[in-house]
């Protein structure tokens, strides 16, 4: 074996044995960038995400035309992400919880192209992208992970377009919460019960609505018998009434 071939053996043994801790033991692990990993590669996968940032209500995990250098996995707390116009304005593109990756929007351009913003006190791991690449050539099912990921996101993104394409406001809300409802659930969290991280005003922004329309819509759900509101706590009393609000569009 020459020395090169070596080299390289050692850097790549370096960088496997640097994930294992962070990820084999980490209560999201299903639902983040190892899910779907055998024991055997996960073993390979020792500290690539050690890096850990914790970023405070309201500060910037990155902001648009930063280099863009790493992805992010969130291990706790919620964020939002905006795009701001030429104008001004401010356009809020999604939010990601726990075991949700953000900063794939810059692998194309190589830059981000919109702000990430914790909504509260948050932790992410920090995955350095460059490394995850050769990572991702000696582990096949960590690359087939990641495209399955980024697949998800188009989806993510085409899913939005149909809620400002072709629902009214209230088919909108509802189906903005039977979403958040399902990705608490799978994170063990009640999805019937939960706290709002975002305003209404940032719900609208997301969803192509005024603040007074979202804010109407919540109080009609509350007259109709569907949720529960005090303040940002939602119970939803009736998800299947919910779930038939959301159906509309279709019928």
């Amino acid at each position: 074996m020459s020395r090169g071939e070596l080299a390289r053996q050692q850097s790549t043994h370096l960088v496997l044995a640097e994930l294992k801790a962070a990820c084999a033991n980490c209560n999201l692990r299903e639902l983040c960038l190892p899910a779907g990993l055998s024991n055997a590669e996960l073993d390979q996968l020792d500290n690539l995400v050690n890096v850990r940032r914790k970023i405070k209500r309201g500060d910037a995990l990155y902001r648009a035309g930063e280099i863009f250098d790493a992805i992010y996995a969130v291990r706790s707390g919620f964020f939002k992400s905006r795009v701001t116009y030429e104008d001004g304005r401010d356009q809020v593109t999604g939010f990601s919880m726990g075991g949700e990756i953000l900063g794939m929007d810059g692998i194309g351009q190589g830059t981000h192209n919109c702000d990430a913003i914790a909504l509260e006190d948050s932790d992410v791991c920090t995955i350095p992208y460059t490394r995850l690449e050769e990572l991702s050539r000696e582990v096949s099912g960590l690359q087939r992970h990641f495209h399955k990921m980024m697949s998800r996101e188009i989806v993510r993104e085409s899913g939005v377009m149909m809620l400002l394409g072709v629902m009214r406001a209230e088919e909108r809300i509802a189906a903005f919460l039977l979403n958040l409802s399902q990705r608490l659930n799978a994170r063990g969290y009640s999805p019937l019960e939960f706290h709002l991280r975002m305003t209404r005003e940032e719900m609208g922004s997301y969803l192509g609505l005024k603040l007074e329309t979202v804010s109407r819509a919540f109080s009609k759900f509350h007259n109709d018998g569907l949720i529960e509101v005090e303040q940002k706590f939602v119970r939803i009393i009736d998800i299947e009434g919910l779930k038939q609000v959301y159906a509309h569009h279709v019928n």
